[in-house]
């Protein structure tokens, strides 16, 4: 078997092992009979469920949007697809037992978002075949978060992503929130492909984690709604590659990346953008799909395999590499940590796709071994 081929494989069974119990335990309506809630601040069990759903699915879904498939991946994509279906359904259905929070308390803002990126990364597989009454009570959950108002950072965008999918789910939805978060990110953005977190600099991974993905798939759906917003588009897309070009280079030859910045226990999340530049086809033309999938699979296979990463019953623990729970703040629980299910986007490209397509180095690979690599260079 091709490597690659090889590498698609250990990512699915990576991304399953992962998602397998959250979905598994929704579909039962048994999530939080057995989710345990690890945390540092004693209030996280009311939203710890929201945040592992939402997170699971918005690095799942290009993988459940996928057609084509065949054979054992195919029946492991379409049972997948429909355990997430399920667990939208459990999630928001009144009489569940998993009913989750979205009307009390700001984390629901967050989550919402990114239960809402999921819907606008599989429109047909999650969002097209729920049927009439479990769409209306997504409907009523994403306009719940409306009842709050957002921080002045980052979670602008959160409000934005929100209206997005109630835009697509053909509801009434506002523009002007949409419109006030990529005001204030274009104000934000400092030069070179990075943002501010609101109006300061912020060294983290938050470009990858929120702001640019969000921003560029926002775009991407809405856009056309407005002339200044389809170019825009343009715009944040260039910039999007540039930081993706920034985070390809971050990976060491063995495959790790600076522990810099707040929220480390998302762990490979922190390369969504890279990933997302990979599914979408804007990846800079100095760097080959391929050595992005061997940088990206040396850093999950360093983290995936490091003691303590998992508890017995298969449930992520905090940490960064490994079980590190000194490194969460206050807002870290359980249900964050599957934000890291974000790296495997790739996994809605198909199998012959060039992602997936022989061995290459990555730059700091090439760079550290004595072989020629590009020069990097500034986005003017």
């Amino acid at each position: 078997m091709a490597e690659g081929n090889k590498d698609r494989e250990q990512w699915i069974e990576w991304m399953l092992r992962i998602g397998r119990p959250v979905l598994g335990a929704l579909a039962e309506r048994k999530l939080k009979e057995r989710m345990p809630v690890q945390a540092l601040a004693g209030d996280r069990g009311e939203y710890a469920y929201l945040e592992a759903l939402g997170r699971l699915l918005t690095g799942m879904a290009p993988w459940f949007e996928l057609t084509g498939l065949s054979g054992e991946e195919e029946r492991l994509r379409s049972g997948m697809a429909q355990l997430a279906r399920e667990a939208i359904d459990a999630a928001t259905d009144p009489a569940s037992p998993d009913l989750m929070n979205f009307a009390c308390g700001y984390q629901p803002i967050v989550d919402a978002a990114f239960l809402s990126h999921a819907l606008v990364r599989a429109p047909q597989e999650l969002l097209g075949k729920l049927d009439d009454r479990v769409k209306q009570n997504v409907v009523n959950g994403l306009k719940a978060t409306r009842s709050r108002k957002p921080v002045y950072n980052n979670w602008l965008l959160f409000a934005a992503m929100t209206e997005t999918a109630l835009y697509l789910l053909g509801e009434d939805w506002d523009p002007m929130r949409i419109d006030y978060a990529l005001k204030k990110h274009q104000e934000w953005y400092l030069g070179d492909g990075v943002y501010g977190d609101g109006p300061e600099f912020h060294w983290d991974y938050y470009n990858g984690f929120v702001i640019q993905p969000m921003l560029v798939d926002i775009l991407r759906t809405v856009g056309p709604e407005l002339p200044e917003w389809e170019q825009l588009a343009t715009v944040a897309i260039r910039r999007a590659a540039r930081h993706a070009s920034q985070q390809e280079r971050l990976i060491s030859p063995e495959g790790t990346f600076p522990p810099i910045g707040r929220s480390l226990a998302y762990r490979f999340g922190a390369f969504q953008l890279l990933s997302q530049a990979v599914l979408q086809g804007w990846l800079p033309e100095d760097i080959a799909p391929n050595q992005v999938r061997c940088a990206l699979t040396a850093v999950i296979r360093r983290m995936m395999g490091q003691p303590g990463t998992f508890d017995k019953e298969g449930w992520l623990r905090i940490g960064f590499c490994g079980d590190q729970e000194d490194i969460a703040e206050g807002y870290i629980s359980t249900g964050s940590l599957y934000l890291c299910s974000a790296v495997f986007l790739p996994l809605g490209l198909q199998p012959d796709h060039p992602f997936w397509q022989g061995e290459a180095d990555w730059t700091s690979k090439k760079a550290w071994s004595g072989k020629p690599f590009p020069i990097d260079k500034v986005l003017k």
